[in-house]
C-alpha cells in the first residue's frame, strides 16, 4: 500500500477533538471511478493499491468500456475526510475486478453505509454490488458517475438496478471535489434519517427491507448533525 502519487499534500491534521469515526465503503464495478472519487474528496493524501495492468489481466478482466484503463486497484483505497471537529468519515474503496470481490464481504464489516458508484454505460456491472450489501443489510446510496455516455432517466437507471424508490440516486462528477462531497452528504443525510425512522418505531416494530432501509439494530445513529453544503465538510 503506498500514498497516492496525485500530488497534493495532506490538506488537514485529524482534530484533537474527533472521537467518532464512521467507516464508509465506496463500490461498484471495473473502472467506475471509485479511486478518483475516494481521492478528489479525501482531506489527506490518499492512500492506494493500484498496480499497473499487464497483458496477463487480458484473459481474465472484462475491459469492454474502460480498453484505455492502464492501472487497476488490487486491494482497496483508503481517504479521510472530517464531517466537523466530532465526526470523521473514513472511506474504503473497493476493487472492481471480479477476481477480488471476494475482498468485499471484509470490507463490509463494521461499515455504517456505502456508495455504489455506477457507470450509466455498463449498469450490469453495478448488480453485484448492490446484492452484497443488501445481503449484509448496508444502507447505501447510488452515485451516477457521469463518462459522457447515453443518457438515461432516473427512472431507466432505476428499473434497470431494480433500486427501490427510498434508496437515493444522484449524479456526479468523480473528479471534482465539491461533486464528491456531494455523494458523501446525501449518504450521511440519508444514515441520519433511518436513523430517526428507526427511533421512532415503536418497540417491537415490524423492521423495513433491509435493501437500503435496516431496522433499529443495524443503523447506529450518526453522533453529528445532517452535514449541509455550508458545514466543514
Amino acid at each position: 500500500m503506498r500514498s497516492s502519487d496525485a500530488g497534493k499534500g495532506d490538506r488537514s491534521h485529524l482534530s484533537r477533538t474527533a472521537d467518532n469515526g464512521l467507516k464508509i465503503v465506496v463500490v461498484g464495478g471495473f473502472g467506475v471511478g471509485k479511486t478518483t472519487l475516494v481521492r478528489s474528496v479525501s482531506e489527506i493524501r490518499p492512500l492506494n493499491t493500484e498496480e499497473t495492468m499487464t497483458r496477463a489481466g487480458e484473459t481474465v478482466d472484462d475491459l469492454d468500456g474502460v480498453s484505455g484503463k492502464s492501472s487497476t486497484t488490487v486491494a482497496f483505497d483508503f481517504g479521510r475526510i472530517s464531517i466537523n471537529d466530532r465526526t470523521v468519515l473514513y472511506l474504503f474503496g473497493a476493487p472492481g475486478q471480479e477476481r477480488f470481490w471476494f475482498l468485499w464481504d471484509r470490507l463490509f464489516s463494521g461499515t455504517l453505509g456505502a456508495v455504489v458508484l455506477v457507470d450509466t454505460r455498463r449498469l450490469a456491472d453495478s448488480w453485484y454490488a448492490i446484492d452484497r450489501l443488501e445481503h449484509h443489510g448496508t444502507p447505501f446510496v447510488v452515485a451516477r458517475n457521469d463518462f459522457g455516455g447515453p443518457q438515461h432517466t432516473d427512472a431507466q437507471v432505476r428499473e434497470a438496478l431494480d433500486l427501490p424508490d427510498h434508496i437515493p440516486m444522484i449524479t456526479c462528477d468523480a473528479r471534482d471535489r465539491a461533486s464528491a462531497k456531494n455523494v458523501l452528504i446525501t449518504l450521511v443525510a440519508h444514515l441520519h434519517s433511518l436513523s430517526t425512522t428507526a427511533r421512532a418505531r415503536p418497540a417491537g416494530g415490524r423492521a423495513p427491507d433491509p435493501a437500503g432501509a435496516p431496522g433499529p439494530a443495524q443503523v447506529p445513529a450518526p453522533q453529528a448533525p445532517v452535514p449541509t453544503e455550508s458545514a466543514a465538510l
